[in-house]
């Protein structure tokens, strides 16, 4: 289980809440590769759980869908809201959702589970608030996701100073016993230098969180550092995503047999 600070999460979110949006193209291409595995199906009810300014839930809504738009922080939801993205607002933490069982359709998760303490606590709370016959759609980081900010920072000094996600195996172990489709998917996005990688990660509320947010400002020696140690190719700097995505299809049963594959 990971140290998780849920308040510091919700912090980083909040003050990344008003420029989201234009840094947010990992989880654009997330969403992308998740819904390509719905493969076009319409669902009446639909949660968006971890919601951001809620781009997810205006697609949602704008395919007839009645949307409950969640997230943890309280800012990003107001920024949800103020963009009229769905129907109902919830500020609530995935691993305790305060939804009646078996009351959507499709529980849409696109990369928020990462922030919680328990993954699987957390996938068989969307299981949960799904009716039978119904989905869960999610998408997460594993481990490997962003090598070149890792190998970078070493040049500088021996702390941890990107979040560390769960390997593959982990993520598989969390989903036995489900009916379950799950993918790999890389991304890499690049940027003009390593700063710009970095506010990146700002500008989405990634800080390093998953033991909670230590403010530090980074000093010119050390950006000069990064900059040199950050590897290029062709005078870009890449920051490359490890994504995994997963569809679970709801049984009577929670998690009551086991259907999945993994893809590439």
């Amino acid at each position: 289980m990971a140290q998780v600070d849920k308040q510091a999460i919700a912090a980083a979110f909040g003050r990344a809440a008003s420029q989201y949006e234009q840094h947010a193209e990992l989880q654009r291409q997330s969403a992308d590769a998740l819904l390509a595995l719905l493969a076009g199906r319409q669902y009446a009810q639909v949660l968006d759980a971890g919601c951001g300014p809620g781009r997810m839930s205006r697609y949602w809504r704008e395919q007839g869908s009645d949307v409950t738009a969640l997230d943890l922080s309280a800012q990003m939801l107001a920024e949800a809201q103020r963009q009229n993205v769905a129907q109902h607002y919830l500020m609530a933490d995935i691993e305790a959702i305060p939804q009646a069982t078996a009351t959507f359709d499709l529980a849409w998760s696109n990369l928020a589970v990462q922030w919680c303490a328990d993954l699987r606590s957390a996938l068989g709370e969307l299981y949960r608030v799904v009716r039978p016959g119904g989905t869960v759609a999610f998408s997460t980081l594993a481990h490997g996701s962003l090598p070149e900010l890792h190998q970078a920072w070493q040049a500088v000094d021996d702390r941890a100073h990107a979040n560390h996600f769960l390997p593959v195996e982990q993520l598989e172990t969390a989903l036995q016993g489900g009916n379950v489709t799950y993918h790999l998917h890389a991304v890499t996005l690049w940027f003009d230098d390593a700063l710009s990688a970095m506010r990146s990660l700002k500008g989405i509320g990634a800080t390093h969180l998953h033991q909670g947010r230590e403010p530090r400002v980074l000093t010119r020696s050390q950006l000069h550092q990064l900059q040199l140690a950050w590897p290029q190719q062709q005078g870009k700097y890449p920051l490359t995503y490890h994504l995994f995505l997963g569809v679970i299809q709801r049984d009577q049963n929670l998690f009551c047999h086991r259907d999945g594959h993994r893809g590439r």
